[in-house]
């Protein structure tokens, strides 16, 4: 990790491809060379929730300009010590290499399989003031009834929605969580939260647009120069515009308040789906699925809605479910119908041997859909 944190690594116009283990990219780094020269490329797969699995190409000066930009919305300096708790293969693991290198800041890996208990042990034995999360983390702090250590003053939540509930019991534990919205090809963050329970500024290098459907178009000088994907053994590129930007898959609402630009995230294009005509996003209903699961007590196991074909709805929803006790499972059913509308309503559950996550915890819904 040291070599990512020196001079030398950011000013070298070197390519450097961010490989999880026992991963590989044969004849990437010589592709993207060969097409566009030495740029200091930086390489991260997607998350590989939806669709194929493509490579992200950044710059290491957009990295940075990232960086900066988000140390400066939070303050972050030398006094700072991160404690890294994502893979550094993934651009929000990587990210936190780029804000300690442009700040200053100290940095301790978290070593091991994720445990909410060691995290904690390791914030106060280092005096972490700062760590970067996402939900399914803050879920399990969160479950512990872990509190947080006096000296963290920011925690970053990002990767995925962050429940309301969850959020709040975070908050009450002394975790100060700040919600983030931002994806892989925009290097870190594109809205952050300046304060707990507020609202997610939009950084300062984005420029943003929404179409009559909602959906997010992100423009800027951190944004991704392009995609890298393999068709039979050969390395293919994909070009985003700088000028027309990156049509995301997220449907979002942007207001102007006070002469800044804030976003609420509202779901995801491909997880929306219809039932009886109506328009159902999956995101929100996980969200509930986790806050109940915690009111209920029964955080074993896991728990994620999917949608199903049906003759007459068009589709419908199921509860999968695995390692839960059958009447736990059928407590979570009945107690998210309680709060669901009528449409919306959930049948069904079913027992599976695992859920399928990303490695940043997000539910895969096309490998969970085709095992229901």
């Amino acid at each position: 990790m040291e070599a990512f944190l020196i001079r030398e690594f950011w000013e070298s116009m070197e390519t450097h491809v961010a490989l999880a283990p026992g991963e590989s990219a044969e004849g990437l780094q010589v592709f993207l060379e060969r097409e566009f020269g030495e740029q200091g490329w930086c390489l991260f797969q997607t998350s590989g929730t939806e669709g194929k699995r493509k490579w992200v190409a950044l710059t290491k000066e957009q990295l940075l300009i990232s960086a900066r930009t988000v140390n400066a919305h939070y303050g972050i300096t030398e006094r700072d010590h991160w404690l890294l708790a994502l893979p550094i293969y993934h651009v929000g693991g990587f990210g936190i290499l780029a804000r300690a290198f442009v700040g200053g800041s100290s940095v301790t890996r978290l070593g091991g399989k994720w445990d909410a208990a060691v995290f904690v042990r390791q914030c106060e034995n280092v005096g972490a003031t700062l760590a970067s999360l996402v939900p399914t983390q803050v879920f399990d702090i969160v479950a512990a009834k872990l509190k947080a250590p006096k000296s963290i003053r920011i925690v970053l939540v990002g990767g995925g929605a962050l429940s309301p509930d969850i959020e709040e019991s975070a908050l009450q534990l002394g975790w100060p969580v700040r919600r983030t919205y931002g994806m892989t090809e925009t290097g870190s963050q594109v809205a952050s939260q300046s304060a707990s329970r507020g609202e997610m500024e939009v950084l300062p290098i984005w420029q943003l647009n929404t179409d009559e459907d909602g959906i997010l178009t992100v423009r800027g000088e951190a944004l991704a120069r392009g995609y890298a994907f393999q068709e039979s053994r050969t390395w293919l590129w994909e070009p985003i515009s700088p000028e027309t930007g990156l049509r995301t898959r997220d449907r979002v609402v942007l207001q102007r308040k006070a002469g800044n630009c804030h976003l609420y995230f509202v779901g995801r294009e491909a997880n929306t789906v219809k039932i009886l005509g109506e328009l159902v996003s999956l995101g929100p209903i996980q969200e509930r699925i986790d806050a109940l699961r915690l009111q209920l007590g029964s955080v074993e196991g896991d728990a994620a809605v999917c949608d199903v074909p049906d003759a007459r709805k068009e589709s419908r929803l199921v509860l999968a479910v695995s390692c839960m006790n059958a009447a736990v499972a059928e407590q979570l059913r009945k107690g998210l119908n309680h709060k669901l509308r009528p449409f919306e309503h959930i049948e069904e559950t079913r027992l599976l041997r695992s859920i399928p996550r990303s490695e940043l915890g997000k539910v895969r819904i096309p490998e969970l859909r085709a095992m229901l």
